[in-house]
């Protein structure tokens, strides 16, 4: 979350992953970073999450950062993050809110790992791991999930489970983002990245209500049929709204 405040910071439309890594090199933000560190954290993390489709990410989240609390940003982030790693989107989806709804107290990295070696058996990896490679991704998942606010921070192989909810910046964003990627109001209701903040078809339509009387949009439901007029003609026009409120 440090590491990616900083360097969305340096950051510039237009710039190339190159010329970030020599930017965060030369800024002395990261002091303790070695430059191959560095290197993996610009191309391996930072890259793939935020400057995909012509790094639209990184521009909200800059566009937002200076204005909207943490909370938001820290959702938005997971939420780019999980669509940058699958594997961690469905062990949200599949574990997490799983064991938040059967109102269990922890996480363990065991959970985590267990999950990942049923994704290896059910042939959603490209290969099998290593045991070395499933120790370290099963820590990634639950090092994730503390790192975005759904469990307790701290080195843990145990971690509590946190109450989370979707704010109401991060609900806007994800069905505007939805909408302008040309998905239709039912498939928005029903798209897998509500479930990330643990939400059913009937959960996202509330939260939409809700929008609505803040002036986001406007809905308009009559038993299963939906419709979602938008107010905000980009995404951009969005964030810039969020950012001055």
């Amino acid at each position: 979350m440090t590491e990616t405040k900083a360097l969305l910071d340096l950051w510039a439309p237009g710039m190339s992953t190159g010329q970030l890594q020599d930017i965060a090199r030369e800024s002395g933000s990261f002091p303790m970073i070695t430059a191959r560190r560095l290197r993996n954290i610009v191309t391996e993390c930072f890259a793939p999450r935020y400057l995909v489709s012509d790094a639209s990410p990184a521009t909200h989240l800059k566009m937002l950062a200076a204005s909207v609390p943490v909370a938001d940003l820290m959702q938005l982030m997971l939420l780019f993050t999980s669509r940058a790693n699958p594997i961690l989107g469905d062990f949200i989806r599949e574990i997490y809110w799983a064991r938040y709804a059967g109102g269990y107290q922890q996480i363990s990295n065991d959970d985590a790992r267990a999950f990942v070696e049923r994704a290896i058996d059910d042939g959603r990896t490209s290969k099998r791991w290593s045991e070395t490679t499933v120790r370290r991704v099963a820590a990634y998942l639950t090092g994730c999930c503390a790192d975005y606010g759904l469990l307790e921070k701290g080195l843990k192989s145990n971690r509590r489970i946190l109450p989370y909810r979707v704010t109401p910046t991060a609900s806007a964003y994800l069905a505007y983002d939805l909408h302008l990627k040309g998905l239709g109001d039912n498939a928005i209701l029903t798209h897998q990245d509500w479930q990330l903040f643990g939400m059913s078809r009937d959960d996202v339509i509330d939260e939409l209500k809700r929008l609505s009387l803040k002036g986001h949009l406007i809905v308009q439901a009559a038993g299963d049929v939906v419709r979602i007029g938008w107010k905000h003609q980009s995404m951009e026009a969005l964030c810039d709204v969020f950012s001055k409120s």
